[in-house]
């Protein structure tokens, strides 16, 4: 594989680890599975927004029963191309027993997708979500509090937005065992407990004020034992610094949500304010970690906050891939309109968003840690006369991915 990070099929056809995994486990526990050390050094770690989100509590669930949802059949497909070894999944709606995550396991990647090949994963994670969790507050500041799901008020009311808890999900696929006593998350840290924090209080009542969680979703450092080597997925999907006001409520969370990770890997000192949801405060220690997500935030064009996410691309324990795409160039010439102001790379780009608002942006990041050996990267974008073009339309965001070598203990 070249290390110029093409995101061409023929590509990342070559990867093949994932195809060793078996089985299915419930969340993050690996009980009853194979747990005997895989001798690999080289993964594929892999983020998707895959839009698996549906109007309705049960709605997903109901569509995945069967194996016959057509976007959810696209999304494996493209999967069983890419074939990462650990993939985050945003937007997949959460439901509580996990039936969603374990019928996409068992009838959708575990089902050869117009020949791309089967691919199983034994350990996945779902992390809780602040979406369409009620307040209790009037976060919106409009018609009061409303507590009845199915609702944009309801919606803008709760912890994060989400017409009913759980929309807008999350999901982790491994073929490595999670640790799951060393997963920490946090999910009901609030804003207010950030120090510096850009909260607009001007905005939020002191009711709201006492309650308000910073994480949208949640933010989780999941542990993953590759053969022996830990490895930690800093994992999260900040809100979108848009549907607000002059105030910049959501843009000004986004932007706290992305330092949520700078403070994480700072070391003691500037990490200590962090309080995980088993009361352990602290940041990361100097293991590796690869930094996953739709972060909602481009380095140069949208409208974002960026100085967080400049932050966190610069830390001196982050590198930046850059990967880069045939297909994003390719949008950015035939789309226009606002995209021609832009002033990023277009071949960086990983979300085809409406081009008379903010265009063409980078949100989607798969960041090694500086101590991992980064060995190719891509962004699943073809050109629209490449082989699987048909695949870049499940969602309006790229799987991007990341090879990284894993020295062995």
């Amino acid at each position: 594989m070249m290390l110029g990070g093409c995101s061409s099929p023929e590509t990342v056809d070559d990867h093949t680890g994932a195809d060793a995994a078996t089985g299915d486990v419930q969340q993050a526990d690996g009980e009853g599975a194979d747990t005997t050390p895989v001798e690999v050094q080289q993964i594929r770690v892999a983020t998707y927004n895959t839009s698996l989100f549906r109007s309705t509590d049960g709605g997903l669930l109901q569509g995945l029963t069967g194996g016959e949802d057509a976007q959810a059949r696209k999304v494996a497909e493209l999967i069983q191309r890419v074939r990462p070894d650990i993939v985050l999944l945003n937007e997949f709606d959460w439901d509580a027993d996990g039936e969603s995550a374990k019928i996409f396991m068992r009838d959708y990647l575990s089902v050869d997708q117009n020949g791309a090949g089967a691919i199983e994963y034994a350990h996945h994670y779902i992390p809780t979500t602040n979406t369409g969790i009620p307040s209790g507050v009037d976060l919106n500041n409009k018609d009061g509090v409303v507590m009845t799901p199915g609702s944009r008020g309801y919606g803008d009311d709760a912890f994060g937005f989400g017409q009913f808890p759980g929309q807008y999900g999350m999901v982790v696929l491994s073929r490595f065992p999670i640790k799951a006593d060393q997963v920490r998350t946090f999910q009901n840290f609030l804003w207010r407990d950030m120090p510096d924090n850009l909260q607009p209080t001007d905005w939020y009542s002191a009711e709201a004020v006492d309650v308000m969680r910073l994480s949208s979703k949640n933010h989780a450092d999941v542990a993953i034992d590759v053969g022996g080597t830990p490895l930690h997925l800093l994992i999260s999907h900040p809100t979108p610094p848009s549907f607000d006001g002059p105030e910049d409520r959501n843009g000004r969370r986004n932007h706290d949500e992305i330092r949520v990770w700078v403070d994480y890997i700072s070391g003691a000192e500037q990490s200590a304010y962090l309080t995980d949801d088993s009361g352990v405060s602290g940041g990361l220690g100097d293991e590796a970690f690869v930094l996953l997500g739709d972060l909602n935030s481009d380095p140069n064009d949208g409208n974002s906050r960026r100085e967080a996410l400049l932050g966190l691309l610069s830390h001196p324990r982050v590198q930046d891939p850059k990967p880069t795409s045939d297909g994003a160039v390719e949008a950015n010439e035939r789309d226009g309109r606002v995209n021609t102001a832009h002033t990023g790379d277009p071949a960086l780009d990983t979300a085809d968003f409406n081009d008379n608002s903010v265009g063409n942006l980078r949100v989607d990041y798969a960041l090694a840690s500086a101590d991992l050996t980064v060995v190719d990267k891509g962004v699943f974008w073809p050109a629209s006369d490449a082989e699987h073009a048909d695949l870049i339309k499940i969602s309006d965001h790229h799987l991007v991915w990341v090879d990284v070598e894993i020295e062995k203990p």
